[in-house]
């Protein structure tokens, strides 16, 4: 009997989640405790998931930004570019035309929000601090705008830095990982990427740190690289997870699946499913497109390692 109790009381092999204060350009937001939301919303007229704003125009634009936040979001993230597979670039300045005026408008009826906002181009970190960002989401990991470390640096904004493996334009070339391959890549890379950022003079307290679902990896690969999660807490920063509607969860769950459907429906739960493990790995943050559901989601694992752990 013994035994049999000391099995039942073993705890549950979940990530122990370490506390940070995550200094952002005004002010500090505190990681770990539960785990943070950041809200997606798409300025552009070709997101991957269909949920762009693009064509609907600025009123839109805020009109969903502010629901982001009244609906409980701890960060609003605004996007003005896909990075889609096989997306076009588009220039700085169209960037900004997208950007700045939901920006302006959501700060102005929410000038409590943490707005952050996912660029990789310099001039529009700097405009996008000017007008009130709080942070920058660099899909590169300062890799594809030479101007981008010292912008952060210069802004003392707070800072996700992704790893990514190559551009949207190579990655339906690019060869296979094996699955060997996969963890010992991405934390390479962001082991590089943060000593070039630290070069920089940007903050060690600034940065979070992003493992690039879906950016370069393929398929099962991110499955891998979703396993091993919890070996990034190595890195000795926080951990934001951005898997929401990522093309590789379709394809797990596309054998049960009847029909099309619009991408919303046919990732949502697979998604939830995987923001849970991602928490459970260590993840301070998940970005997400449907709000309620990672709430929730997140509300639960957050109850599982509060047990776990303790």
């Amino acid at each position: 009997m013994a035994t049999l109790s000391n099995h039942y009381n073993r705890q549950m092999p979940f990530a122990k989640r370490t506390r940070f204060l995550w200094q952002l350009r005004t002010r500090t937001l505190e990681l770990g405790e539960r785990t943070r939301i950041m809200a997606i919303v798409n300025l552009t007229p070709d997101s991957f998931s269909g949920d762009g704003h693009a064509e609907t125009g600025v009123a839109a634009g805020i009109k969903a930004a502010v629901a982001a936040f009244d609906s409980g979001t701890d960060i609003v993230d605004l996007g003005a570019e896909s990075t889609r597979p096989g997306a076009e670039p588009i220039t700085s300045l169209q960037e900004q035309d997208r950007l700045l005026p939901v920006l302006e408008g959501l700060l102005r009826e929410r000038p409590e929000a943490i707005v952050s906002v996912d660029t990789y181009h310099a001039q529009t970190a700097r405009a996008a601090a000017l007008a009130g960002a709080e942070i920058i989401n660099d899909v590169s990991g300062l890799l594809w705008d030479e101007a981008m470390a010292e912008a952060v640096e210069s802004t003392r904004c707070g800072l996700v830095l992704m790893h990514t493996r190559g551009k949207s334009q190579d990655w339906r070339d690019q060869p296979s990982l094996a699955p060997a391959e996969v963890l010992p890549l991405v934390l390479t890379g962001l082991r590089e990427q943060l000593a070039f950022a630290q070069a920089a003079g940007v903050a060690t307290a600034s940065i979070v740190i992003d493992p690039g679902f879906g950016f370069g990896k393929l398929g099962y690969e991110n499955f891998v690289l979703l396993a091993g999660l919890e070996k990034l807490n190595s890195l000795g920063h926080p951990l934001l997870s951005g898997i929401s509607r990522k093309g590789f969860l379709g394809q797990a769950v596309r054998v049960l699946q009847r029909k099309t459907l619009p991408v919303p429906e046919a990732r949502l739960t697979a998604t939830i499913a995987a923001n849970v493990a991602a928490v459970l790995s260590g993840s301070h943050i998940l970005r997400v497109h449907d709000l309620q559901a990672a709430r929730e989601s997140a509300l639960v694992a957050d109850a599982l390692l509060a047990q776990a752990t303790r």
